[in-house]
């Protein structure tokens, strides 16, 4: 006749996988307080990102059809101490309304700390075939004297602090609206962009 039930030991796999658990607690635990102390040194700023100039040369609008020469001036600040930038890709757009006009490559280029670079964007439309309603409303702001555009900047960005570098990130800047005057007697007022990383 068999006895009563024996209670179940301990036995090593529970005990192996209870220290997997403990270890990988701790180590979450060590990477988020390193992670929160390199923040609080580097203290990371914000980049910043102005048009300062913008120009629309060799305008030419038949119908729908667009012939346009564009050309921004964009200040790119960074205003950190211990983060420079690596700026691997970019491009830029200019847009008005709903439709994008141009679209060009700009060269890659790095930013150390506490620096500023400047931006040339040189964007052609070449008889771009407008949407009806941008055409019309593009033809009532070239009568007023002025349009107000829209640039998109984007870029693959890496932050280096020290010898560490980053992962590769999406930098997003929106510079919108751009005021173009057409006549030259009226001085440009920059623009200030918004950015998302």
């Amino acid at each position: 006749m068999a006895g009563p039930p024996q209670p179940l030991s301990r036995s090593g796999p529970s005990r192996i996988l209870r220290f997997v658990i403990i270890f990988l607690v701790a180590l979450i635990i060590l990477v988020g307080l390193a992670v929160l102390i390199i923040w609080l040194t580097v203290r990371p700023k914000r980049l910043s990102y102005t048009v300062e100039s913008a120009e629309v040369h060799n305008f030419d609008m038949t119908d729908t059809q667009l012939n346009a020469s564009f050309s921004f001036g964009v200040r790119a600040y960074n205003p950190n101490k211990r983060v420079s930038v690596y700026y691997d890709s970019i491009t830029a757009t200019v847009g008005f309304g709903d439709q994008d006009l141009s679209f060009g490559v700009l060269s890659p280029f790095y930013q150390p700390h506490k620096n500023e670079q400047w931006l040339n964007i040189h964007l052609n439309a070449q008889n771009f075939l407008l949407h009806d309603s941008v055409s019309k409303e593009l033809a009532l702001e070239r009568s007023a004297g002025e349009m107000d555009l829209d640039l998109w900047i984007k870029a693959r960005i890496r932050f280096k602090v020290g010898v560490w570098k980053s992962a590769h990130r999406t930098l997003r800047i929106r510079c919108s609206p751009v005021i173009v005057y057409l006549s030259k007697s009226k001085t440009f007022k920059k623009t200030t962009c918004f950015t998302e990383v």
